[in-house]
């Protein structure tokens, strides 16, 4: 056994591979089926989002800025329209800042289903994502019901939002929140208790709090290293401050906590979504804003709570109707840094639970 001699093999691991959540290439450094080194590559989805709404109105970057993180796009709808009010002095009528709170956490719910369905399936039980598929459908429904889209919604605008919702929105809205509250707890008892599942997460690719802080890492994986902060409540925006929720925080920093704090979001967005419902009043839902005003000249950093950690808008007026700069600032990109630090000496298998654990989108990354 002395004599015995293993050598080193590069294998790429996507752009084009399931696991990768998009156009992600990994080149893998393989000891068998031990990672020795992982280096992640992008810009295989690069469209040039942000310079594309330097040469357009204001209003005309909102369905553009759809397409930057399109599992949540009413956040990338609101964290721009957010930084164009705060340069204008823009007053958003009450009821739309309502909505706004109601659409966005539907969104936050929506995309952490998307989670949910597709890290078990990475990691090898396909019933969840079944299930996570048919419960988002009643959020999309909800979507189509009030702005006619289910993916890019052009829905919240400078200002407000563009339409009200239907009559018939919110018992419907109702039903579905109870509905997915319930449907977590069966999420919980169908693979909380399961050996393999536990075995395939309970302290794999665990990161410490320091790490995640030094990383720029934010949102639930970080809150998952027991870091409590979220900026809902530490930076506080629109109408947060009216309503009754937790923030859950998870110690272990590893695939299981990283999977159960966004089962426990899930629910907490719910809470939000009903206490919404019940506090909504009529009235206007947009303010007067004209297609294509001019901001004061000049700049502003937005931050909004995305379903992914931190967005934000950098945004420079010099007082025309168009942008002067905007960069946008998504939470996929400093985890996928992450990867070489966390997921080197693990079997692939391990790899494939950690990426999906840390639910990067592509298009946030390659923007």
């Amino acid at each position: 056994m002395s004599n015995l001699r293993t050598e080193e093999f590069d294998i790429n691991m996507g752009p084009h591979h399931p696991s990768t959540h998009g156009v992600c290439r990994l080149l893998l450094t393989m000891d068998g089926e031990k990672v020795v080194k992982v280096v992640p590559y992008i810009g295989y989805l690069h469209r040039a989002i942000e310079k594309i709404c330097e040469n357009r109105t204001y209003a005309m970057c909102i369905p553009i800025l759809d397409r930057f993180e399109y599992v949540t796009a009413m956040s990338c709808n609101y964290v721009f329209s957010l930084a164009a009010e705060r340069l204008s002095g823009i007053e958003v009528p009450e009821r739309a800042e309502y909505l706004r709170v109601i659409m966005l956490e539907l969104n936050r719910i929506a995309s952490h289903l998307i989670f949910f369905g597709t890290t078990a399936m990475d990691i090898g039980a396909l019933t969840p994502f079944l299930y996570a598929l048919r419960e988002r459908e009643y959020i999309m429904d909800l979507f189509e019901m009030t702005c006619g889209q289910r993916l890019t919604y052009n829905y919240i605008r400078v200002g407000g939002v563009s339409k009200d919702i239907p009559n018939e929105f919110t018992p419907k809205c109702r039903e579905t929140v109870a509905t997915i509250s319930d449907k977590v707890e069966e999420y919980k008892r169908l693979l909380n208790g399961n050996p393999i599942w536990k075995m395939r997460t309970i302290g794999v690719g665990k990161l410490d709090a320091d790490l995640a802080l030094a990383y720029g890492v934010s949102g639930p994986i970080l809150r998952a290293s027991g870091v409590d902060y979220d900026l809902r409540r530490d930076d506080p925006y629109s109408i947060y401050d009216r309503f009754d929720y937790n923030i859950p925080i998870y110690q272990n920093g590893d695939v299981y906590d990283r999977y159960m704090i966004r089962l426990d979001e899930i629910q907490e967005s719910c809470k939000i979504v009903a206490q919404a419902l019940d506090q909504i009043e009529d009235g206007p839902i947009r303010a007067k804003v004209s297609p294509n005003f001019k901001p004061a000249a000049g700049e502003t950093y937005t931050r909004i709570e995305n379903s992914r950690g931190e967005m934000g808008v950098y945004l420079v007026s010099d007082g025309t109707k168009k942008p002067f700069r905007v960069k946008a600032r998504g939470g996929s990109y400093p985890h996928l840094q992450l990867l070489p630090e966390i997921a080197t000496n693990c079997m692939i298998a391990d790899l494939v639970a950690i990426f999906a654990s840390f639910d990067v989108i592509l298009p946030e990354v390659d923007r």
